[in-house]
């Protein structure tokens, strides 16, 4: 099937066989290499992509479901040379090891702080959960996503006390 769809902003337009996952179909015929395939159950929450704005498992998500919708994965958070305030706040803190499940956090993370931008600690560890990273403890990871939630939280206070 030929299906038509946006990733970080780009139209794409590819062709796959109707039982192709949106994985695969970013790694593999998008070279969209940041979206790591680790049970392929959706369990471990490597694969872990915005799809509309919302986290999904994108092992679990066929490709021909991305047709005409918008696709987010971890190679779209950082512009133009500059890192996100959630990858700066990862590095900062150290909340990753191996790199593998990292990709997934950042994604369920960014989707968390977008739709709930006062999120409480308890409510990242709630996301976390569907995340298993078995390199590093959770701490600096949550310590990350609450420093990156503050961060943003202040720009958006400076910018509107800027407007008025």
């Amino acid at each position: 099937m030929d299906i038509a769809f946006k990733v970080n902003g780009r139209e794409v337009h590819v062709s796959v066989e109707p039982r192709r996952s949106l994985a695969d179909c970013l790694r593999h015929d998008l070279s969209f290499t940041g979206t790591h395939v680790g049970c392929e159950h959706g369990v471990c929450g490597a694969c872990t992509v915005m799809m509309d704005g919302e986290a999904v498992r994108s092992c679990l998500v066929l490709a021909v479901q991305a047709q005409d919708r918008l696709v987010e994965t971890v190679e779209g958070l950082a512009s133009d040379d500059c890192l996100s305030a959630i990858q700066e706040e990862f590095r900062a803190n150290h909340a990753l090891q191996c790199g593998f499940c990292t990709p997934g956090i950042l994604m369920s993370a960014q989707a968390l702080l977008n739709t709930e931008p006062e999120a409480s600690n308890d409510r990242i560890r709630e996301v976390l959960s569907g995340h298993i990273c078995r390199c590093t403890g959770y701490i600096p990871i949550v310590t990350a996503i609450a420093k990156a939630r503050d961060r943003l939280s202040a720009a958006s206070r400076d910018h509107y006390a800027i407007e008025e």
